[in-house]
C-alpha cells in the first residue's frame, strides 16, 4: 500500500493545530503527519484536536521552549527509543517504526546569526549535533534498513535551494561548512535527497520565508530548509510516485497566522 508522509514546522502546536493544520489535513489526507518545534511538553500536545483529524496514533517529544518533536500517524507507530543525538539533550530527535519503514523525525538547530563556532555556542551545537548524525549513519549503514529521514535541518544545501546563492554564501543555513556538515550525513547513510532526485537542481525550490516580509509571496526570499531523504532500501518506495508525489504546499505559508514553514508532503509507493 502506499503512505503518505508529510513534515511540517508548525511553530507552536497548540496556537496552530486548530485550524491551520486541521483545514490543512482536510485536503492533504496525510497518513502520517511529523511536526517539528511544537513548543509544548510531551503532556501539552493537542491530541483530541488531531484525533478529530483522524489521527489515531502518537508519538511525542515535547520540550518547554522552542523545541519539540512529533508525530501522529493513522497507523500503529513502534517506538524504537532515543539516539541521544542532541548534545544538549533537547527534544529535536525522535524515531519509529511505521508500515515497513524506520522513521526519524529531525528539527535541527537554527544555529544562531554568526557562523563561527569560536564565538557562537549555537553555531557550535549545530554543527555537534550534525557531526553526531553523521557517526550515527554511518555506524548504520550497513544494515542496509529502510530509513527514511525527513524534518527541519535548518540548512538549504544546494544553490538553488536559496533565493540567492551568494548573498547567503555567509548565513547560516547555507554556509559551507553546515552544506558539507549535511552532506557527509548524506554520503554516510547513501541518503537520496527525494526533492532533488524528482526536481532538477536548477528549479528553485524553498520551503521557509522569513515573517519579515511584508509580502513574501512577491519577496520570495525563501530557503529549502526541510527535507525527506530516503536510505537505499526505502528509495525505490520513496520515488516510485515520481514528482507527482512529491509536493511543497506553499499557500499554507498565506494563511492566517502561518508558520513560516510549509508542509513537505511525500506519497511513498507499495
Amino acid at each position: 500500500m502506499t503512505l503518505t508522509l508529510a513534515s511540517w514546522n508548525i511553530n507552536s502546536v497548540r496556537l496552530r493545530a486548530i485550524p491551520l493544520v486541521a483545514d490543512w489535513v482536510r485536503e492533504a489526507d496525510p497518513d502520517v503527519l511529523c511536526l517539528q518545534e511544537i513548543k509544548c511538553l510531551s503532556e501539552q500536545f493537542p491530541e483530541d484536536a488531531f484525533r478529530e483529524m483522524g489521527f489515531r496514533h502518537f508519538h511525542v517529544r515535547g520540550q518547554k521552549g522552542m523545541h519539540g518533536v512529533a508525530i501522529a500517524s493513522k497507523y500503529p507507530l513502534e517506538d524504537l527509543g532515543d539516539c541521544d543525538l542532541c548534545p544538549r539533550g533537547e527534544a529535536r530527535h525522535q524515531r519509529v517504526g511505521v508500515e515497513g519503514i524506520e522513521l526519524h523525525n529531525f528539527y535541527i538547530p537554527a544555529g544562531g546569526d554568526e557562523p563561527d563556532p569560536a564565538i557562537n555556542p549555537r553555531f557550535a551545537h549545530k554543527l555537534e549535533f550534525l557531526a553526531r548524525i553523521e557517526r550515527y549513519f554511518a555506524e548504520r549503514a550497513a544494515e542496509n534498513a529502510p530509513l527514511v529521514l525527513v524534518g527541519d535541518f535548518n540548512i538549504a544545501p544546494y544553490e538553488h535551494d536559496v533565493w540567492s546563492h551568494k548573498q547567503l554564501l555567509k548565513v547560516v543555513s547555507h554556509t559551507a561548512v553546515e552544506v558539507e556538515a549535511l552532506e557527509r550525513i548524506r554520503q554516510a547513510g547513501q541518503f537520496s535527497d527525494v526533492a532533488r532526485e524528482l526536481i532538477p537542481m536548477d528549479e528553485k525550490i524553498y520551503t521557509w520565508w522569513s515573517y519579515r516580509a511584508k509580502d513574501w509571496r512577491a519577496a520570495n526570499r525563501g530557503r529549502r530548509l526541510d527535507h525527506i531523504w530516503a536510505a537505499p532500501a526505502a528509495r525505490d518506495r520513496a520515488l516510485a510516485g515520481g514528482r507527482d508525489a512529491f509536493r511543497i504546499w506553499e499557500d499554507e505559508r498565506s494563511r492566517e497566522k502561518p508558520s513560516d514553514h510549509a508542509p513537505v508532503v511525500l506519497t511513498l509507493g507499495s
